[in-house]
C-alpha cells in the first residue's frame, strides 16, 4: 500500500493537488523536450507510477476541500499499468501530453469525465465501462494497441479529432453495441491502421469523421452495420482503403461522402438494406470497387455522375428524389439509364423505380423514355422468338411507349399504297357492282382489319400489284396488334 512518504516529488506535487483540482505541469515549455512519442527519455522527475494516478482516482486522498477534487497532469512519463477495470470512479481525469508505458484500462469501470489528449498510449480498453461524461482522446497516438468500446455506454461525446491508432490490427477501433448520449468526432487528421468497427450502436448526435483515413486494404474500413444514428459524416477528404459496411444501418438526417476517395476493395460500400434521409454521394472520384445499395432506402439521393464505378448493384434501391450536379433535364436521362446499365444483370425495379420518380416529379417523357429502355434490355435476355416480338413491338409502336410511330407507319403505307394503285387498273370482283375504284380508300381498307369500306371486296389485283395488297394486310394486322399490345401494357403500368 501507498504512503505519502513513498512518493517522488512529482507524485507528492500531485497527491497535494488532487484535492483541489490544479494542474500539475511537468513539462519543460521546449516543444522538442516534450513530445510524448520521446517520452522514454524523461527525466526521472517526470515520472509517475501509475499505482499513485489509480490510488488518487479511488480515493487515496481524501483531504476535503472547497474545491471538486480531480487528477490533471500534463507532461509526465507514466510507468506501470493504469489498471481501473471495474473501478467506481467519481472524479475527472485528464492527461495532457503524458507517455503511458502500459495499456490503461477502464474495462466494466463506471467514471466520470476521461481526457487522455495529445498523449502517446499503447492503448485504451474501455469494455462495457460507463462514462458519465465525456471520452475525449484526442490527438493522441496509440502505437501498439487498439481503442476498445465495446457495449461501453457514454453519456456524453467521443473526442478523436487528431488522434492517430496505428497497431497493426484487424480493428483499431473496436466498439460494437457502444451507446453514446452524443455524438462521435474523428475529425482533423484522424488515421486508423485497421478498420473501425460499429456494428448495431446507437449514435444520436451522430459519427463526425470529416477528412478522416482508414486504412484496411482488402479488408472492411468501417463496419456500421445495424447502427442507428442521425447524421454520418464521411466528407471533405475522408479516405477508405477498405469497404465501408453500412448493411441495415438507419441514418434518420444524412450520409454525406461528398469529397470523399474510396476504394482498396472489391466492395467499396456495401449498403444492403440501409435506410438514411439525405444521401450525398459526390465523391471525389469513381471508387475503385462496387457499390452495393440493394433494398436500401433513401429520402434523396445527391449525386455526380463521375460518382459510380462500373459495378453499381440497384436492385431494390428505393429513393424519392434525385438530384445531380451539373447536368440538364435531358442529360439526367442519360446520364440515370447509364447508371442503371451499370447493375450486372437485368432487374425491372430499378428502371421501375426511376420511372416512378420521374413520374413523381411531372416528368412524364422521362418516365416514358425509362420504361422503353427497360423493354429493351429485357429484350437481350429473351429466347430468339420473344426477342423477335420485341424488336416488331419497338419499332411498331415503341412498347406503347411511342404509339406515334405506328401513325407514322400508317401514314407512309397510305401513301406508297395510294400511289402505287392510283398508276394501275384493278379488277372488279364483280362487274357492274360496288363503288368506283378509289385508291386511298382501297389503301385504307388494305391496312385497318377493323371495319370495311367496301372496296376490298369490291376490287383485287393480279400480278405483283397483288402481292402489294396481301403484304398491306398483313402488316395492317402486325400494327393494329402492335399498338393493343403496347398500349394495353402502358395503361396497365401507368
Amino acid at each position: 500500500m501507498l504512503t505519502y512518504d513513498d512518493l517522488t516529488a512529482a507524485e507528492r506535487t500531485l497527491w497535494d493537488s488532487f484535492p483541489e483540482g490544479r494542474w500539475v505541469d511537468l513539462r519543460t515549455g521546449r516543444p522538442e523536450f516534450d513530445d510524448p512519442a520521446r517520452g522514454a527519455q524523461w527525466e526521472p522527475e517526470r515520472t509517475v507510477r501509475a499505482d499513485v494516478v489509480t490510488a488518487l482516482l479511488l480515493g487515496g486522498n481524501t483531504e476535503r476541500s472547497s474545491s471538486v477534487a480531480s487528477l490533471r497532469l500534463a507532461g509526465a512519463r507514466i510507468t506501470g499499468r493504469l489498471d481501473l477495470a471495474g473501478a467506481e470512479i467519481s472524479h475527472l481525469l485528464w492527461l495532457k501530453k503524458c507517455r503511458l508505458e502500459q495499456q490503461a484500462s477502464f474495462c466494466s469501470a463506471s467514471t466520470q469525465t476521461i481526457r487522455i489528449t495529445g498523449s502517446w498510449v499503447p492503448g485504451v480498453d474501455a469494455e462495457l465501462a460507463r462514462i458519465e461524461g465525456h471520452l475525449d482522446l484526442n490527438e493522441s497516438v496509440m502505437e501498439t494497441g487498439r481503442l476498445s468500446l465495446m457495449n461501453a455506454h457514454v453519456a456524453g461525446e467521443l473526442d478523436l479529432d487528431g488522434t492517430q491508432i496505428l497497431a497493426p490490427e484487424k480493428w483499431a477501433v473496436f466498439a460494437g453495441g457502444l451507446v453514446m448520449g452524443g455524438a462521435i468526432f474523428c475529425q482533423d487528421g484522424f488515421t486508423a491502421r485497421g478498420g473501425v468497427r460499429l456494428p448495431g450502436a446507437q449514435l444520436p448526435g451522430g459519427l463526425h469523421m470529416r477528412g478522416a483515413r482508414l486504412d484496411s486494404p482488402g479488408g472492411v474500413a468501417l463496419n456500421a452495420g445495424g447502427m442507428a444514428a442521425t447524421v454520418v459524416n464521411l466528407s471533405e477528404g475522408f479516405s477508405a482503403a477498405g469497404t465501408l459496411q453500412l448493411r441495415g444501418a438507419q441514418i434518420s438526417n444524412l450520409l454525406n461522402l461528398g469529397g470523399a476517395i474510396l476504394g482498396g476493395s472489391d466492395t467499396a460500400l456495401h449498403g444492403v438494406g440501409m435506410q438514411v434521409g439525405t444521401f450525398d454521394f459526390r465523391l471525389a472520384a469513381p471508387p475503385a470497387g462496387a457499390v452495393d445499395l440493394q433494398d436500401a432506402r433513401a429520402t434523396m439521393l445527391h449525386d455526380r455522375e463521375e460518382s459510380w464505378p462500373e459495378d453499381v448493384r440497384l436492385d431494390g434501391f428505393v429513393y424519392g428524389s434525385l438530384r445531380s450536379d451539373g447536368l440538364s433535364p435531358q442529360n439526367d436521362v442519360a446520364h440515370r439509364l447509364c447508371w442503371i446499365r451499370r447493375n450486372p444483370d437485368y432487374a425491372p425495379q430499378p428502371y421501375e423505380q426511376l420511372a416512378a420518380c420521374y413520374r413523381q416529379a411531372g416528368h412524364d417523357d422521362a418516365a416514358r423514355r425509362v420504361l422503353l429502355e427497360k423493354q429493351r434490355r429485357r429484350r437481350r435476355t429473351l429466347n430468339p422468338p420473344g426477342r423477335v416480338s420485341g424488336y416488331l413491338l419497338d419499332v411498331a409502336v415503341g412498347y406503347g411507349y411511342r404509339p406515334w410511330l405506328a401513325a407514322l407507319w400508317m401514314t407512309t403505307l397510305c401513301l406508297l399504297g395510294t400511289l402505287v394503285f392510283s398508276t394501275r387498273s384493278p379488277i372488279q370482283t364483280k362487274p357492274g357492282e360496288g363503288d368506283p375504284f378509289n385508291p386511298f380508300i382501297y389503301t385504307i381498307d388494305l391496312l385497318f382489319p377493323i371495319g370495311d369500306f367496301g372496296q376490298r371486296s369490291a376490287w383485287h389485283w393480279t400480278g405483283a400489284t397483288q402481292w402489294l395488297s396481301y403484304l398491306l394486310i398483313a402488316v395492317g394486322w402486325l400494327l393494329t396488334t402492335a399498338v393493343v399490345a403496347g398500349v394495353s401494357r402502358t395503361l396497365n403500368r401507368n
